[in-house]
């Protein structure tokens, strides 16, 4: 069984690189997947495919569009959606892509530090696990994988 493995959220830290090494390392049958975290990329893929526009309003609806194409597809298709909450931004899209995945009935895992337990009350009762650390991902990913 091979489980596809999307990671959602927060993008200024190596904490997907983290996973996918422990995945890798232990020969995990997991597929990850993950959005575009080419902040600039990520940003203008409005304007780069569609052509230019003088209000940053449109330039993100472009934008947010064809993210949102590249992020449901990917959460649809996922066996376990992991969304990262990070500690210097708000991720709206996090919160999002976490809505998202429940309301598909996904299998959510919700990782964030104890200081947003409050604040991310809601999210985290949709969650299957809430973890602190990518560790503990790879640990649960084991977990429903590997055959004892």
């Amino acid at each position: 069984m091979k489980l596809r493995v999307y990671l959602s959220g927060e993008i200024h830290s190596d904490w997907r690189d983290e996973i996918k090494k422990g995945v890798e390392e232990e020969s995990l049958p997991v597929e990850i997947t993950a959005p575009v975290t080419d902040h600039p990329a990520s940003d203008n893929v409005g304007v780069d495919i569609l052509g230019p526009e003088e209000s940053d309003f449109w330039k993100d609806h472009k934008g947010g569009k064809i993210n949102a194409i590249r992020t449901r597809t990917e959460i649809e298709r996922a066996d376990i959606v992991v969304v990262k909450f990070g500690e210097k931004y708000r991720q709206w899209n996090a919160a999002f892509d976490a809505g998202y995945a429940s309301a598909l009935g996904k299998k959510l895992i919700v990782m964030h530090s104890a200081e947003h337990t409050h604040a991310l009350k809601e999210v985290d009762a949709a969650a299957l696990a809430v973890a602190e650390k990518p560790g503990q991902v790879i640990e649960i990913l084991r977990y429903v994988t590997v055959k004892e």
